[in-house]
């Protein structure tokens, strides 16, 4: 019997894992420095400020890092973080290459596209070197690695997954549009009784997003630079679907809701038939606190709807880039994810892996009650990937061009 081969295997398995330990003693090693430099800091945490409940889960956690590590967490209410991304370009412009205004910022993948492209992220990778990464797994969920197409090469942190559902009163409704085509049809056959978020308004746009991913013929064409792209015939289906949606949608088009909270209220006061947002559990959630009748349902498209994971990303000039780390740790941490994926707190899914979670963690997850008015993991197993970001502004722009302020199609 040849013993030389699998001595080798055993000694290779050695030295793997004692690379392993020496690497996860050097990230603990690293982490107590960050700690130690981070204690006393304020965190000006940038994040979309329209959603109570959301605002609430960021109290909640400024609360515990205050007590466990010294560290105050503010949280600035943006209702666009372009405009935050915007403030940290004009500080480099300015030279002001530290001290930045901005530590922590809620981003999605135009966002973060656009920080990269403009080097105003933090140069060295971080994320990885965070305690609490081990908790996912890049193999089973590749976009937290990939943001909207875009590598994310260890600069942003990924704080929670999202998908685009539709809310329909069952009262009112009986078979929702379960597609491009069916909502058209619903539409036209309902008028008034439809309409979405203004873009750019983040839903916005994903709705335009969601339209021109089922009508276009050019599907392939979405996950290139937008550059790469004959972009008026992509988009010409997209612009059809709404020249002939407009004249029916709700105030016949002259005006849309501000964000998906005021679109939700418009579903609750009985103005509209349908609504949307990327959280799944949003619906149980309102109904939960009142906000939204009981006999509110979500759907999804049959051919799917998009679904993403939204992170959190330090720019290259933060004034408190340590505590910023301690923070977005804690939030990927099980005890935050956890409550973050609660429908009476946020509803939000986790970004975590459940087989490299603790059997009390697991636990405490499947624990979690689902919503009345949530789908199932199975019924929410149809997503579509997003485009390539690069798309983003230049269907706002078209769209702003054809439709805002009442605009004529055309």
């Amino acid at each position: 019997m040849n013993l030389t081969r699998p001595c080798s295997l055993i000694s290779c398995c050695v030295l793997l894992v004692f690379a392993w330990l020496h690497s996860a003693a050097a990230d603990t090693k690293h982490f107590d420095n960050l700690m130690a430099a981070a204690k006393g800091q304020t965190v000006y945490f940038n994040a979309w400020g329209g959603d109570a409940k959301i605002n609430s889960y960021i109290s909640w956690a400024g609360d515990i890092i205050k007590q466990r590590h010294g560290i105050t967490l503010s949280h600035v209410k943006l209702t666009d973080t372009a405009s935050a991304v915007s403030r940290i370009l004009a500080e480099k412009a300015a030279g002001r290459t530290s001290d930045g205004s901005i530590d922590l910022l809620w981003v999605n993948g135009e966002n973060f596209a656009a920080m990269k492209r403009a080097d105003l992220l933090q140069p060295t990778p971080w994320v990885p070197h965070l305690p609490n990464w081990r908790f996912s797994d890049a193999t089973a969920l590749p976009a937290i690695v990939s943001d909207f197409a875009e590598p994310t090469e260890g600069k942003e942190s990924p704080w929670g997954r999202a998908q685009l559902v539709f809310a329909y009163d069952t009262a009112r409704v009986a078979a929702p549009p379960k597609s491009a085509a069916a909502l058209a049809a619903f539409i036209a056959a309902n008028p008034g009784r439809f309409t979405f978020p203004q873009p750019p308004d983040f839903i916005g746009v994903s709705f335009l997003k969601q339209m021109l991913i089922e009508t276009t013929k050019s599907q392939p064409a979405l996950y290139r630079h937008v550059d790469e792209a004959d972009f008026e015939t992509v988009t010409a289906p997209l612009w059809a679907w709404l020249d002939a949606a407009q004249p029916h949608l709700w105030r016949r088009g002259t005006a849309y809701p501000q964000n998906y909270p005021v679109l939700r209220q418009l579903l609750g006061d009985g103005e509209i038939d349908i609504a949307m947002a990327f959280n799944p559990a949003d619906a149980s959630a309102s109904i939960a606190r009142g906000e939204l009748p009981d006999s509110v349902r979500t759907y999804i498209h049959d051919g799917g709807t998009l679904a993403n994971v939204h992170f959190l990303a330090i720019p290259f000039n933060a004034a408190a880039p340590e505590a910023a780390q301690i923070v977005a740790n804690f939030l990927l941490s099980p005890e935050a994810q956890i409550k973050k994926a609660d429908s009476r707190v946020w509803g939000d899914p986790t970004v975590l892996s459940m087989p490299r979670l603790s059997a009390a963690d697991r636990e405490a997850f499947l624990a979690l009650p689902r919503g009345v008015a949530t789908l199932s993991d199975a019924a929410l197993g149809r997503s579509l990937a997003e485009p390539h970001p690069s798309w983003v502004p230049r269907l706002e722009a078209a769209w702003q061009q054809r439709y805002a302020s009442g605009n004529q199609p055309g």
